[in-house]
């Protein structure tokens, strides 16, 4: 079955929001800072980068929490490959991804280059980067997934708009499919999300939010 394609509308000079979900698909004050912050900072990146570094993704969106991983990469030197998997159900188009990372001029390079091979859910050999997208809903797909990761994106919409990605199984999904030692973050501090990862195995922290939002969840799996 082929995959729905995101619906976006454009906002406040230029946010994409998802009109299925009613969310923008990064934060209105500093969307590159808010990824640094909770998605990098959140598993200790770059610090932990090696050869075959696994990052694993709930919510592919515009593609720039790949994009700054893939910054963050590139600027530690290291030799080697970052492999990337995202889970995305509403692929967003090229041209609409286009229009949203524009607004990240510091990520020209790697977006370039994203974009000029972007087609929608599929394997995709960057160079340095190996993303995958798998598209579809990430609670029939998950299960599927061969692959460990060593840190989790979980980014999925607001849990009051997308509860689907932020369900206890899901969690529970997440921990089989994470390498050992290996962590999760997620700008999302809401209580159930941080029981459902506890249940799942993870030891949780809830740590300084970015701009408006007070907090923001980490863990470790346990």
């Amino acid at each position: 079955m082929q995959d729905q394609q995101a619906v976006v509308e454009w906002r406040d000079g230029g946010v994409p929001v998802s009109v299925r979900f009613d969310d923008p698909y990064f934060s209105l004050q500093d969307g590159l800072a808010e990824t640094r912050h909770v998605f990098l900072a959140g598993n200790d990146l770059p610090g932990r980068f090696r050869d075959g570094f696994h990052i694993a993704e709930l919510g592919f969106g515009t593609g720039l929490n790949l994009l700054t991983a893939w910054q963050a990469w590139a600027g530690t030197g290291r030799a080697g490959v970052l492999h990337f998997t995202s889970f995305e159900a509403f692929p967003m188009g090229a041209e609409d991804m286009a229009r949203a990372l524009a607004a990240f001029p510091a990520l020209a390079a790697w977006r370039d280059r994203l974009l000029a091979a972007w087609h929608g859910p599929g394997r995709y050999d960057l160079g340095e980067v190996r993303l995958e997208v798998i598209g579809g809903d990430a609670r029939q797909s998950l299960p599927g997934w061969t692959g460990r990761a060593d840190a989790w994106f979980l980014d999925g919409f607001a849990p009051a708009r997308n509860p689907e990605l932020w369900e206890p199984e899901l969690m529970c999904r997440i921990a089989r499919h994470t390498a050992e030692g290996g962590t999760v973050a997620s700008y999302s501090a809401a209580g159930h999300v941080r029981r459902a990862l506890q249940e799942a195995g993870f030891d949780v922290t809830r740590a300084p939010g970015f701009g408006r939002k007070r907090h923001m969840t980490r863990g470790v799996l346990a």
